[in-house]
C-alpha cells in the first residue's frame, strides 16, 4: 500500500470495511526503515516495476492521514485518524475487539448503559451482540435505545470510558468528538441476535418509545440482507419484481448484489438487465430507496407466508 501512491491506496481502502480500514492503518503509520530487500520479498514482480516511484520514503503518518480522507473523506476518517494517528486515548477501546464476548461483557455490565452503550457501539456489530447476549436481560433494550440515540462522545464520556477500561486520555487538548451510535447500529446488533432475545429486546423499547423502536425496526432488513437469500428465494422475489423498479433499486447497489441478481437470472435477462442499467441516467437517492423498500415489501409478504426464508440467523430458521 505504501508502495502504490495516496490515489490507488485510497481505491484499494474503499473496498475495505473499518476493521480492516484500521488495522492496515495502523500498520502503515508504523512503517518505517523498509530495505530494498524486504520490498523485494513482499511485493515480488510489483516491485519491480514500481522501484523507481516507491513511496516508502514520505512521511507515513501524513500518508496514511491523506489516504484515509481520500478513501472515507473527512468525517468517516476522524474517527480511524483519531485511533489510528493520535488514538493514544483509545487503546484500551481498541483493545476490545479483540477480546471474548464473555470478557468484555464482564468487564462493562455493572457498568452506567451509557457507558455500555458507547462501548459496543464502537465494536463491530457481530462482536457487539454477542457481547449484548451476556449482559444482563434487564438492561439489553435500554442498552440498545442508548446506541440507537447516540451521536457524537464527548471526550469527557471517553474519559469516563477510559476510567473502565483501566486507561487513560491522552494529555491533548485536540482531542475531537467521534461519531458512534446511531439508529442504524443498534439495528444492525439487534438483527444479530438471536430471535427470541431481539423480540424480547423489541418489545421494550417499543413501550418505552414506540417511534424509536419503528425506526430501528425500518433498519433491521435493508436490501443488502437479501445476499443472506438463497438462490430459488432470489428468483421467487424477481418473478414479482417489476423490471422498472429492480433497475432503479441496482442503481444504489454494490457490484455483489448485482452479481446475486445477474446470476439468478438467465443470461439473456442478465444481460438486458446490464445494458437497461448502463443505459439508466442518474436517479435520485430517494427513488433508489424507494424501490429498494418496494422490493423488501415483497421479500418480508414472501417470508411471512413461508415461501422464501430470509437467512440471517440460522439455516434452519424461517419467518
Amino acid at each position: 500500500m505504501m508502495s502504490l501512491g495516496e490515489q490507488a491506496a485510497a481505491e484499494v481502502l474503499r473496498h475495505m470495511g473499518p476493521r480492516e480500514v484500521q488495522e492496515l492503518g495502523s500498520a502503515m503509520a508504523n512503517l518505517s526503515h523498509v530495505s530494498n530487500d524486504k520490498v523485494h520479498a513482499v511485493l515480488g514482480h510489483f516491485a519491480e516495476i514500481m522501484q523507481d516511484q516507491s513511496a516508502l520514503s514520505v512521511d507515513s503518518v501524513d500518508y496514511v492521514r491523506k489516504v484515509l480522507k481520500t478513501a472515507l473523506g473527512d468525517e468517516k476518517a476522524n474517527g480511524l485518524l483519531n485511533r489510528i494517528l493520535e488514538g493514544k486515548n483509545n487503546k484500551g477501546l481498541d483493545s476490545l475487539k479483540w477480546m471474548d464476548p464473555r470478557v468484555v461483557a464482564d468487564v462493562i455490565q455493572h457498568e452506567h448503559p451509557q457507558i455500555i452503550a458507547i462501548v459496543l457501539s464502537t465494536l463491530e456489530s457481530d462482536h457487539a451482540a454477542e457481547i449484548l447476549m451476556h449482559v444482563p436481560e434487564e438492561h439489553r433494550s435500554e442498552v440498545l435505545m442508548r446506541i440507537a440515540t447516540l451521536d457524537d462522545v464527548s471526550p469527557t464520556a471517553l474519559d469516563e470510558l477510559n476510567g473502565v477500561l483501566e486507561q487513560q486520555l491522552s494529555a491533548s487538548t485536540n482531542v475531537q468528538s467521534t461519531g458512534v451510535g446511531g439508529v442504524k447500529t443498534a439495528a444492525s446488533i439487534l438483527n444479530l441476535m438471536d430471535a427470541d432475545v431481539e423480540a424480547a429486546i423489541t418489545e421494550a423499547i417499543t413501550a418505552k418509545d414506540a417511534e424509536l423502536a419503528q425506526e430501528i425496526a425500518d433498519k433491521m432488513f435493508v436490501f443488502e440482507n437479501l445476499l443472506a437469500v438463497d438462490d430459488r428465494g432470489i428468483q421467487s422475489i424477481l418473478r414479482e419484481v417489476q423490471s422498472d423498479t429492480l433497475i432503479v433499486a441496482l442503481k444504489g447497489a454494490d457490484d455483489t448484489m448485482k452479481e446475486k441478481i445477474f446470476s439468478n437470472m438467465s443470461s439473456r435477462a442478465a444481460e438486458m438487465m446490464q445494458e437497461d442499467l448502463d443505459a439508466k441516467g442518474p436517479v435520485r437517492l430517494k427513488d433508489v430507496e424507494a424501490a429498494q423498500k418496494e422490493i423488501l415489501e415483497v421479500a418480508t409478504r414472501m417470508a411471512e407466508a413461508g415461501d422464501i426464508s430470509l437467512g440471517g440467523k440460522g439455516d434452519d430458521e424461517y419467518v
